[in-house]
């Protein structure tokens, strides 16, 4: 077992409950020549991530199979994710769980769904959230369905071209069949131009999507973007990397009135690139057109706490017509796998592991554009992605010969954005560690 669960205040506990006083007091029945009774010659107490790191090197003395070093990014992230998310996530009770129909049989998932809902609430500073979608793709779509049902509006769309492309090609996707057209505000340098977007919106906007941070990984001047919304009548999504919340204003705090996330940095492995964990939150008024579930707390006929499925707002429960959405996956693993995450951080552990990527990337930043031969694409404030400008425009050839090394060192852009073919995307976690960056940094040179 990778994980003891153990805390000083467990143990006092549990001593306290066979009435020992101390953990010696507990072991006094063996005989005092076979106990042992000197100092051992350990080195310093180490964090997890350190001991992981640690005990991995000891390992790769006896293999030839060593981690590859990822710099990958655009929704898919090389975080830490502490043993207790793989132990507690690995039990019977949660692995093999089926969907929580049968409130009276599944009062330890009802419980885990309400806890997650509870702490994305607190960490996106929004009223309500579901029990979970797909992945942020799907979140996002959902979000806009919601919008436009929420101001009965039909005709527009809009969305900045600094969201997660992806997500805006499944918007598209949805919206084809719909009548409402998908408005792409251009982001040039790098982030939203707030008369950009005054000019696309009008009163037929629905809602405005935006990323923050975004795509590149800039960060957009929010505040501005939700006024501007919000005097046109529509609703704003921000589609947020929810690691970033330990540092940057939560959604709810500058008016957001949607929020969606993919969940994967929350505990989640990389996993090939998905599907993840689609997040979703919303003000109190439009809780009602939320997709999928939403768990509730309430008191059974015996006045204990208890849990059950409050609102099922899909066409499998409710008349067809009457239904939000047909959307039945429930990520409900990956959201307790966030939830374990999220509770074993708490705000104090996850501003420091948000601290960490954003010092780590602006280390990277200086080191990599130090020769000139690759240069920021953005002079904006950014947490922890840059896109990066190659001198000579051969990504593939730089990007090849960093694998040769063990290292992938980002995305090519020109996948999604052919005026950016000469760029890539990289992306820098608490994981990556100074020697890493700055081996990345020699292939450069």
């Amino acid at each position: 077992m990778p994980y003891i669960p153990n805390t000083p205040e467990d143990q006092k506990a549990m001593l306290e409950a066979i009435g020992a006083k101390s953990i010696d007091e507990l072991f006094s029945m063996i005989p005092a020549e076979l106990r042992l009774d000197r100092d051992l010659d350990l080195p310093p107490a180490m964090g997890e991530m350190e001991l992981a790191a640690h005990m991995r090197r000891l390992a790769e003395r006896s293999t030839a199979a060593s981690e590859s070093v990822c710099f990958l990014g655009g929704g898919s992230y090389d975080h830490f994710i502490p043993a207790v998310v793989d132990v507690v996530s690995a039990r019977g009770e949660f692995y093999t769980a089926y969907t929580p129909y049968q409130a009276e049989a599944s009062q330890g998932t009802l419980q885990a769904i309400f806890e997650y809902q509870t702490l994305i609430a607190q960490l996106t500073g929004m009223d309500v959230s579901n029990a979970s979608l797909y992945d942020g793709g799907s979140a996002a779509v959902e979000a806009v369905l919601m919008a436009l049902g929420a101001t009965r509006r039909s005709g527009r769309v809009v969305a900045a071209a600094s969201v997660h492309p992806e997500y805006r090609q499944t918007v598209a996707t949805y919206l084809v069949n719909l009548g409402a057209k998908l408005v792409t505000v251009g982001t040039p340098e790098g982030t939203v131009s707030p008369e950009a977007l005054e000019a696309a919106v009008d009163d037929r906007t629905a809602c405005v999507l935006v990323e923050h941070p975004n795509f590149f990984g800039c960060l957009e001047d929010v505040e501005t973007l939700a006024e501007i919304t919000h005097r046109a009548g529509a609703l704003l999504i921000v589609a947020v990397n929810p690691i970033s919340l330990g540092l940057l204003a939560r959604p709810g705090d500058y008016h957001a009135d949607i929020v969606v996330a993919e969940g994967q940095p929350l505990g989640n492995p990389m996993a090939y690139g998905g599907p993840y964990l689609g997040i979703l939150a919303c003000r109190e008024e439009f809780h009602r057109r939320m997709p999928g579930r939403l768990v509730g707390q309430t008191l059974d006929r015996r006045g204990r706490r208890c849990w059950v499925l409050t609102l099922q707002t899909r066409e499998q429960h409710i008349r067809r017509e009457k239904a939000t959405s047909n959307i039945c996956t429930n990520q409900g693993l990956y959201a307790l796998r966030a939830a374990v995450y999220l509770a074993t951080l708490g705000p104090r552990g996850l501003r420091e592991v948000a601290e960490l990527c954003l010092q780590k990337a602006h280390y990277a930043a200086e080191r990599l554009t130090a020769t000139g031969r690759l240069a920021r694409a953005f002079d904006r404030p950014f947490f922890n992605e840059m896109a990066l400008r190659v001198a000579d425009g051969r990504v593939d050839s730089l990007l090849e010969r960093a694998r040769r090394e063990g290292i992938f060192a980002g995305i090519p852009l020109g996948r999604w954005y052919p005026e950016m073919a000469d760029c890539l995307l990289v992306a820098v976690t608490e994981k990556r560690t100074k020697a890493e960056i700055d081996q990345l940094a020699a292939l450069v040179e």
